[in-house]
């Protein structure tokens, strides 16, 4: 009687012990969801890991270090003369050679140290400015990485639309095959394109699988995220805030050191003296005397107007190319606002036209084949279904080169150039 009683007792904890069991299996066995990610958050990342920072940091290092040469005046120069210590006549014992042994220092005049220093520090300024442009350009590129994963991720979407309509038109054609509506080599011709459309979705889906990968390659992660497809299908065609333009920050940084160099070149109207003192030794008579000497270059104007003018002429081509340069990114600017416009058109007209007059078709044509009537015919669905697939993929890629302006755009206007300090500082 205990033992039976024992035996009662133990069935339901153990049936608790395996439910128990069971539901930890189960919530171990759960995939876990993946992240998504934004846009900001994949150019976070970016600037954080990127490791072109540090090939910037290099290029600004040697820039500075060009700074440190300018800083160097002329070298002191010692030397030492032998005279008249062979020969021929009086002059053949070494008794009547001099020895003169001198010390000579050069003065720079004009300026030249803190004309030298001005250049080099204009230099640092372009070098600093160009950092910032190849930067905005790596981002840009990893946000058009970005908008080529969120195309691949909705053409996903098309794809599985596509095979189950043809599945479903294929049990429809091998029902009329079967009641003698339709010949065998329609529900052959329906068999076949399940079979590309399913091939289709595979491809389809692996191209997502590499587009996140080749995302997730800017920062060295994997393709373990998802991606936000409402972002794809959110148009707005307005003109972003612009920003101070980097490319015109470029040219105005060489504008300054091209005037630093303007003054670099007029410093070298400025003779340089220096002055040589030395002690000459006598052989005959061991004796010793003190020689004091000097120089200046002569006709410096002339010799330096040249580079003059030429710092001066490319001073004014650079300024000349600002103007070109801010007229060349407006146009482009408008260029690409006005076709994102006509995409964003395109775009209403398929959702508002094209895809709801298609897929009627195809749903007439479908209920058709599937009452058995012979007024539509293989042929024509295919047809029908096509035009529908078209229209969705034109609308895919249409979104997808909507959001590719939307990079040149965001380049242009430096969108992103706030995400620069901390590229700077990550190195």
């Amino acid at each position: 009687m205990l033992s039976h009683h024992r035996a009662r007792f133990g069935a339901p904890a153990a049936c608790r012990a395996l439910l128990c069991g069971g539901a930890l299996l189960a919530a171990f066995a759960l995939p876990v969801q993946a992240q998504n990610l934004s846009l900001d958050e994949a150019l976070s990342r970016v600037a954080t890991s990127d490791p072109a920072v540090a090939a910037n940091a290099a290029r600004l290092e040697a820039a500075d270090a060009a700074i440190l040469q300018a800083d160097i005046r002329p070298r002191d120069v010692v030397g030492v003369d032998f005279e008249d210590f062979a020969g021929t006549g009086p002059y053949s014992p070494l008794s009547q050679s001099q020895t003169t042994g001198w010390y000579e220092r050069t003065w720079e005049r004009g300026g030249k140290r803190e004309a030298r220093i001005g250049a080099a520090r204009a230099d640092v300024a372009i070098v600093g400015q160009q950092n910032r442009v190849r930067l905005l350009d790596r981002l840009a590129r990893v946000q058009a990485a970005w908008v080529e994963a969120l195309a691949a991720e909705a053409a996903i979407p098309v794809a599985e639309a596509r095979l189950t309509d043809l599945k479903r038109v294929e049990l429809d054609v091998v029902r009329r095959v079967t009641g003698a509506l339709d010949p065998w080599f329609a529900a052959e011709r329906a068999r076949t394109n399940v079979a590309q459309a399913e091939i289709a979705l595979e491809q389809a889906r692996e191209t997502a699988r590499n587009a996140r990968a080749s995302l997730a390659a800017w920062w060295g992660g994997s393709g373990d995220y998802q991606i936000d497809a409402a972002v794809f299908q959110a148009l707005d065609p307005s003109v972003p805030a612009a920003g101070d333009s980097a490319d015109v920050a470029v040219l105005a940084a060489e504008i300054t050191a091209a005037e630093a160099k303007v003054k670099l070149a007029e410093t070298g109207n400025v003779a340089d003296p220096s002055a040589r003192v030395g002690l000459r030794h006598f052989g005959q008579g061991n004796d010793l005397a003190v020689m004091v000497g000097g120089s200046i270059p002569l006709g410096s104007k002339a010799a330096n107007r040249g580079n003059v003018e030429r710092a001066r002429a490319e001073q004014r081509a650079l300024e000349a190319e600002v103007a070109v340069t801010r007229v060349e990114i407006g146009r482009e600017i408008d260029r690409l606002v006005a076709d994102r416009r006509l995409i964003a058109s395109e775009i209403k007209r398929i959702d508002e036209e094209v895809l709801p007059s298609a897929s009627r078709a195809v749903r007439l044509i479908s209920d058709g084949l599937a009452r058995g009537g012979t007024a539509f015919t293989f042929l024509e669905f295919s047809q029908a279904q096509i035009a529908a697939h078209d229209a969705r993929s034109r609308r895919v890629e249409l979104l997808r080169r909507f959001h590719l302006m939307g990079v040149r755009l965001d380049r242009l206007t430096g969108r992103h150039a706030a995400l620069i300090p901390t590229m700077e500082n990550a190195r």
